[in-house]
């Protein structure tokens, strides 16, 4: 084989990677929007709320002249239009976010953020939701892919639990690996052992899309191997047949965190 052909060989070889990695930027972006759709409901019927409560008390204020029920009222539209800032900030950063640059993070408050997110969609499905922070160790990570890795594991634990349940978050130090966790357990139906060895594999899932086309392309998952790999980080799962399934999201920690912890 002639230099010029390996020459060409190598470059379409190069072409071809490239491509790859922007299917795969596109595939992420897409189970991002994918998630979004999910939390569009819950977060539409929260907006709806405020501006009732917006609307409510401004009448209120408006009617009475007397200054407590004046600065009453002011109190709660002010309250009321920090929360719609607050899931408008995260939505809109969740949303766009793509920069592949990773940076120290605390993780209780990349978790919280998460859970600004998603916890009127919890409340909707009826799901309670319980958190348990014991430390908060820092992590170098890029913080959008990892909130669309615990946005994607709590759509699908809300879905495991159709008619309710409950659902902990946890953050903590392991002592004895060093390594800093994320504990995301529901207490849905569980996964039967057969499926469970295969949930990390690409196009592999054990549920059916629902309504709004949400779920069953088998995606989710195995993006939130790649992605926390990528982080040299591990992902585990545990299940069980009536008591629900467990994912433990471990990352490395910086020093400063070793040496708090």
């Amino acid at each position: 084989m002639s230099n010029q052909t390996i020459e060409s060989l190598e470059i379409r070889v190069k072409e071809l990677e490239a491509q790859v990695d922007d299917y795969q930027k596109q595939l992420i972006h897409a189970q991002k929007m994918s998630s979004v759709g999910a939390l569009a409901s819950s977060i539409t019927h929260e907006f709806n709320n405020i501006l009732t409560t917006v609307i409510n008390y401004a009448k209120l204020g408006l009617r009475h002249k007397e200054e407590e029920r004046r600065e009453k009222a002011f109190t709660k539209i002010l309250s009321a239009g920090q929360r719609a800032a607050k899931i408008t900030t995260g939505m809109l950063s969740y949303a766009r976010g793509s920069e592949s640059r990773q940076e120290p993070v605390d993780l209780v408050l990349l978790v919280k953020s998460v859970v600004a997110l998603v916890e009127k969609d919890l409340q909707m499905n009826r799901v309670n939701l319980h958190t348990h922070f014991d430390s908060s160790p820092e992590v170098v990570m890029n913080p959008n892919q990892i909130q669309q890795v615990l946005v994607n594991l709590i759509v699908n634990a809300r879905q495991a639990m159709p008619t309710g349940g409950r659902l902990d978050l946890a953050v903590r130090v392991n002592q004895e690996s060093n390594l800093a966790e994320v504990i995301v357990r529901d207490s849905g139906a569980g996964i039967p052992s057969e499926q469970l060895k295969h949930i990390f594999d690409q196009f592999y899932t054990t549920k059916e899309a629902d309504e709004n086309g949400q779920g069953g392309t088998g995606l989710g998952l195995s993006l939130a191997k790649e992605v926390i790999e990528a982080h040299k980080g591990r992902i585990r799962v545990e299940s069980a047949i009536g008591k629900g399934t467990a994912f433990t999201l471990k990352f490395p920690i910086t020093n400063t965190a070793i040496e708090a912890a």
